[in-house]
């Protein structure tokens, strides 16, 4: 008899987890699992790449309301003579609205306000997997019916007090949690010793032969430039350091290099990003380029890829263009090192403008040691699907 799974994330948008979720899943025996997708938001690029065997379950129905506009919640909860979703929805407005709230704290003020109205799930898995932190956390520890609970953990979990102890009676729940890097393991474990005992690591699987083959299919650079392209893919948030990206981009077009910096992400940053291109004459040289569910031909293409982040839990995006052999300059941040070497297969920099100025600078000028980089890339071990075993010794 097939085993019964449940996989549950925020969304299938162009992120890290989505993509490791979306690989894994394309690699799954199917003569062995039966496979369910929960998702808390529909429509996003990824998800006609996953796998006809996987069943994405239809929205919550809280989840449908909550996209009505507010004349049409009131009058579907008064044809229904029920306002408890609309009085959920008015809490959760009004307690993110009277404070300065990242994803972290409007988590918890999702599940705080929202959790009573939302269904429990009628089915019952063997296997219920929470694929990303907060609310497919709380989601799969309170509403799901599972033999077995796992928690993955894929960013740098730093959690002040209020959302330490909120949290811990969720990860209480679980089997096993699975950190996708050592360094996003010790970094959990700081936060929560005592769970010490049920955590595993699983890195992000990454698959060299679709990547490559991907990276034939997909579409490149516009346009005919020939100047020095460079690459960054990561959610346009306060995390991704895009501060330092653009300064570091100012400092480029300021010292005269030919480049064009083609970004690939959307997110709640966009404004504010297209408002410092246009205030620094930039136009023409930091360029966003939206989101693509195959972003690899224009990785491949790329001369540079370039990573500003402040944390991450693995950083797959910078796994992938190694895989396509293209050199990296990346900020130091935590768990940088559980696939970097500074100077053999990129540069690792410190987290700031003038660092990361340096590093792409010293890539363009010295081409002798970005010929090294690209040589020892080449010969670099592509892809980890031995993580896959991990996988099925994890779910038996």
């Amino acid at each position: 008899m097939k085993k019964k799974l449940l996989f549950v994330i925020e969304s299938l948008d162009c992120a890290g987890a989505e993509k490791s979720l979306v690989t894994l899943l394309s690699l799954l025996d199917y003569t062995r699992f039966e496979v369910d997708l929960m998702l808390f938001a529909h429509g996003e690029m990824l998800e006609k790449l996953v796998p006809e065997d996987v069943t994405i379950l239809k929205p919550l129905s809280y989840l449908t309301f909550a996209k009505l506009n507010m004349k049409s919640a009131f009058l579907q909860s008064l044809k229904l003579k029920n306002f408890d979703y609309l009085k959920a929805r008015l809490k959760y407005s009004w307690a993110i609205r009277k404070k300065k709230c990242g994803n972290i704290k409007k988590a918890r003020l999702f599940w705080k306000n929202i959790s009573s109205v939302i269904e429990d799930s009628p089915k019952t898995y063997d296997i219920a997997i929470s694929y990303s932190q907060g609310v497919p956390t709380f989601y799969v520890a309170e509403k799901v019916k599972a033999e077995k609970k796992y928690a993955w953990v894929n960013t740098s979990y730093k959690l002040e007090d209020k959302e330490k102890i909120f949290q811990k009676n969720f990860y209480q729940v679980f089997t096993k949690i699975i950190a996708v890097s050592d360094t996003a393991k010790n970094i959990f474990l700081k936060v929560y010793p005592e769970f010490s005992p049920k955590i595993n690591v699983i890195y992000d699987i990454n698959d060299f032969e679709l990547i490559s083959k991907m990276s034939y299919l997909g579409k490149s650079f516009e346009g005919n430039f020939s100047g020095n392209k460079i690459l960054t893919i990561g959610r346009l948030s306060e995390g991704k350091g895009y501060d330092i990206a653009l300064e570091a981009c100012k400092k480029l077009k300021n010292y005269g290099i030919d480049f064009k910096w083609y970004v690939l992400g959307k997110g709640p940053l966009e404004n504010q990003i297209k408002n410092y291109i246009k205030d620094n004459d930039l136009e023409s040289h930091f360029i966003l380029i939206g989101v693509e569910a195959n972003p690899y031909s224009k990785i491949k293409n790329s001369d540079i890829y370039v990573q500003t982040s402040k944390f991450e839990g693995f950083g797959l995006a910078i796994a992938e263009a190694r895989m396509l052999n293209v050199p990296v300059v990346t900020t130091n941040f935590d768990s940088v090192y559980n696939q970097m070497i500074n100077g053999k297969n990129g540069l690792v920099v410190e987290m700031n403008s003038e660092a990361v100025f340096q590093g792409i600078l010293k890539l363009i000028q010295n081409q002798s040691l970005k010929k090294e980089i690209i040589d020892y890339l080449k010969n670099e071990k592509k892809g980890n699907l031995e993580e896959l075993d991990k996988f099925y010794q994890l779910i038996g």
